[in-house]
């Protein structure tokens, strides 16, 4: 389902934003009960509810899809006492925040509902989050009345099923816990090689992975090791990073709102690997990759940490500077995030030629459910923090205007500013360290800030390889021929400094 009707000229766009529609008083009016014993919570509750609703999923809390997100629904709460029931009311609007429109213009009939409030301050996910409860599901009945939706189930922690060949490795970040006054872990999912239990003496250089939006270290579990065939015998130590916090994927940028995560992991997370593991543990040792939002934080990694990798290789990054935010020019005066310049709704996703997504439907999905969605979670890693103690907004969630002197403050973390004003000094350390690679027809319209990437370092005579592949998206650019050319990359590159 798309969260709103085509749209053609900018006073269009700005029509259905600010409320164009007009409720239907022809739809039942429904309330929506929810409550929770001390049994699940003891204390009272201030933060996020959700009512998920769905056609499709027997758990509409479950598998939240991107591009068919069907109906959420969310609010604030603020001192919710175990016991006291909480009510949102399908005629009031203004009460909550909805998509795919105002949830009184929503006939709900027929509809599975589940309620889910996210008790768990610290967990980025939402629906299966842990740490939060959840409802039974209930169907919206086709008459006007009240629907129990008690919250009695907590969702579990997840295990992480070590054995021989992957273990957990997990580091309390004394920097992350000082910023955020609380006990803080970095962690990761540490992929052993075959020879590893039979050659106790040896050392093994390290690939250090980090996964795109969504992705944590549980991404690296197998029970069993690579089967590496590497030019001289070269087997690496693997480690899937978790790059997940409260406000999205943290990149491993050292931020305003989300901390010291970069420096967290240069300090404190690779040198006790290197105690707990056998590793190499020389800066010629240590390579990075990642996919996505993964890509952008090794290239990060790379640029802002230059003496303690061998290289970088990164897939599909996110904007590497931000004179092309998906096709968004964030330093332009008159940009702005939904409509360009001639009127036109932006998009998000396609596939191919072919529009799946546009970026203010994906906007109201994420503001439904609150805190933790990819967009807010550019905002929590490159703006400062306000006086509200939140990310300053970099774009308006009515209009999309975009706050050009908000976004200014992004140039921190422009890698392709950061480069160029830096060069004399991050060039000769950056000497043979980057490589990117991007499909010419990515999903995410992220091929444009690469290729400009891909000129700056051109002009600063950098042998940097920022190489676009022709008909491949997002996802498709991951061949088996491209991974394991990659591979051989680092291989070539750790052998050549042994």
């Amino acid at each position: 389902m798309r969260c709103c009707r085509p749209l053609v000229r900018a006073w269009l766009v700005l029509l259905l934003i600010c409320g164009g529609a007009a409720a239907d008083d022809k739809l039942p009016h429904w309330q929506f009960r929810m409550s929770f014993p001390k049994e699940v919570r003891a204390e009272s509750y201030s933060g996020r509810v959700v009512l998920y609703f769905s056609q499709t999923r027997p758990q509409p809390r479950e598998r939240l899809s991107w591009f068919k997100p069907e109906i959420l629904v969310g609010r604030d709460v603020t001192d919710w006492k175990p016991g006291e029931p909480l009510i949102i009311d399908s005629h009031k609007p203004d009460d909550v925040t909805t998509c795919p429109k105002p949830v009184d213009q929503l006939n709900l009939a027929g509809w599975k509902v589940q309620a889910v409030a996210r008790f768990n301050s610290w967990e980025r996910k939402v629906g299966d989050g842990a740490g939060n409860g959840f409802s039974p599901v209930a169907v919206v009945p086709s008459a006007a009345g009240t629907i129990d939706l008690p919250i009695t189930q907590l969702i579990p922690e997840r295990q992480f099923p070590e054995n021989d060949w992957c273990k957990l490795l997990r580091v309390r970040s004394k920097l992350l816990s000082e910023f955020h006054k609380r006990d803080v872990f970095l962690q990761a999912a540490v992929l052993l090689p075959a020879s590893y239990h039979k050659q106790s003496e040896r050392k093994y250089p390290v690939i250090y992975t980090i996964p795109g939006f969504g992705g944590t270290h549980f991404d690296g579990v197998r029970a069993e090791p690579i089967n590496e065939q590497n030019e001289g015998g070269v087997e690496f130590i693997r480690l899937m990073l978790d790059p997940s916090c409260p406000l999205g994927h943290h990149v491993f940028a050292d931020s305003a709102n989300n901390g010291q995560w970069g420096t967290a992991l240069v300090k404190e997370l690779i040198p006790e690997l290197d105690k707990a593991f056998r590793t190499d543990a020389r800066p010629q040792g240590r390579f990075l990759t990642g996919h996505s939002s993964g890509g952008w934080s090794s290239l990060w990694l790379m640029v802002s940490h230059p003496d303690d990798f061998a290289g970088t290789w990164s897939t599909s990054p996110d904007p590497v500077t931000f004179e092309d935010f998906q096709y968004i020019n964030m330093h332009a005066s008159g940009e702005n995030m939904y409509a360009d310049r001639a009127g036109q709704r932006r998009p998000i996703a396609r596939r191919g030629q072919q529009v799946l997504l546009w970026y203010r439907d994906f906007d109201v999905m994420e503001e439904a459910l609150g805190p933790g969605g990819q967009l807010h979670s550019f905002e929590a890693a490159f703006s400062p923090r306000g006086l509200d103690g939140k990310p300053v907004r970099v774009w308006d969630r009515q209009t999309g205007v975009i706050n050009t002197e908000a976004a200014k403050s992004w140039e921190e973390y422009d890698i392709r500013l950061m480069l160029e004003r830096n060069w004399p000094t991050l060039g000769p350390k950056l000497h043979g360290k980057l490589h990117v690679h991007m499909g010419d027809l990515d999903t995410f319209y992220l091929e444009g800030a690469t290729r400009l990437l891909g000129a700056s370092l051109k002009k600063l005579d950098s042998d940097a390889v920022v190489e676009m592949h022709a008909g491949h998206d997002h996802g498709s650019l991951l061949t088996p021929q491209l991974m394991s050319r990659l591979r051989a990359e680092m291989v070539a590159k750790y052998l050549s400094a042994k």
